[in-house]
């Protein structure tokens, strides 16, 4: 009979600027590498305890796939939202042996960093969020990592964070937001971007003030995932479906407006801080957006909206909400005003419904 090893393994935790954040970021992968153990990876990985070895806290773990192989567990680990360093743990756990990563990154993280502005989300936490829809979505974590194409939807999408993050992956990234200026702000900062790094690119000139369409790559390559498309417009979130079509993409995520500096826009023309309004005349457009068997995370602020409300809504609007163990709870505070939580849920798959 033949007897299966698990490998012991310590996750550096990638140090945050945001002190709050750093606060959290520990629990936060703990509970994103729980999550994806349980939808992805039938169990194999067992989360441990947060230790700290010589003053410094890492993610203890065990694993019944070697990570220093090829496979898609090691695909999990190297793209944990605030995951620095990896070490196999031997003797017993007295020696630490560093494993390289292999993050999906197809670009300098500066598409992710170098934005500043007021209301912007954490990029570990814009992360962790896409993340944990990847890993719930029917088959797209594994079409990113051989390079498959992969579609990533955020309904409010502001200036770009969870887009830039999308493109980082080598996805495909589309947004909408009410606000023209945001969208115009953040065309400037990816051509901007582009051209400093001189990447190929081109810019539909047809698309419009209110619209912009870049394709990132070498002009014929389209067969071989080497070109990605990055297409915003500008308009109420509930038009989704007019401006990108139905069943079109794998996931969407959402960062909710806080009711705090943030808002959403009214059919009146005014400015609402009741995040779940928005949710409710929404969600039934988002789900026709995201192909059968896609997935859908929400992040929103508590203080605001319950998350019994939040899953009600969305298994309202035909979504099948996932339920979160107490392994990976994702509640943690970012200021004295916003504790913030998420729901993920998938478009269940044709058979089902």
């Amino acid at each position: 009979m033949q007897i299966e090893m698990t490998h012991d393994y310590a996750l550096l935790i990638r140090p945050s600027a945001n002190r709050v954040f750093g606060g959290h970021a520990g629990a936060l992968v703990r509970a994103e590498l729980s999550m994806a153990s349980t939808h992805l990876l039938d169990g194999r990985i067992h989360p441990g305890n947060l230790t700290e070895i010589g003053g410094v806290e890492y993610l203890t773990f065990t694993s019944d796939d070697d990570l220093s192989e090829q496979g898609v567990a090691r695909d999990v680990v190297s793209n944990l939202s605030s995951a620095f360093a990896l070490f196999a743990r031997v003797d017993r756990g007295d020696l630490l042996r560093p494993i390289a990563l292999a993050p999906f990154d197809r670009y300098d993280d500066d598409l992710v960093t170098i934005q500043r502005y007021a209301g912007k989300t954490n990029e570990a936490f814009t992360k962790l969020l896409l993340n944990v829809a990847l890993f719930c979505a029917d088959g797209a974590f594994a079409a990113l990592g051989t390079r498959h194409r992969v579609v990533v939807f955020d309904p409010l999408c502001g200036r770009g964070t969870s887009l830039n993050q999308a493109l980082l992956y080598g996805a495909d990234a589309l947004g909408i937001d009410h606000d023209l200026r945001d969208v115009q702000a953040y065309e400037t900062f990816l051509k901007t971007w582009l051209q400093d790094k001189r990447l190929k690119h081109q810019l539909d000139a047809s698309a419009g003030r209110d619209r912009f369409r870049v394709t990132i790559g070498r002009k014929g390559a389209e067969g071989s995932g080497d070109r990605q498309l990055v297409d915003v417009v500008s308009a109420d979130t509930t038009a989704a479906a007019t401006h990108f079509g139905r069943n079109n993409v794998d996931v969407i995520v959402a960062d909710l407006p806080y009711g705090v500096q943030h808002g959403s826009r009214t059919e009146a023309g005014g400015l609402s801080r009741r995040p779940g309004d928005l949710l409710a005349s929404a969600l039934g457009v988002w789900r026709t957006v995201v192909r059968p068997g896609g997935a859908i995370a929400v992040s929103w602020n508590l203080k605001t909206l319950s998350r019994a409300d939040v899953a009600a809504t969305m298994d309202d609007a035909g979504f099948e909400v996932h339920d979160l163990a107490e392994s990976y709870t994702f509640e943690h505070r970012v200021d004295r005003t916003i504790t913030r939580d998420l729901v993920v849920a998938r478009r269940p798959s044709v058979r089902n419904g």
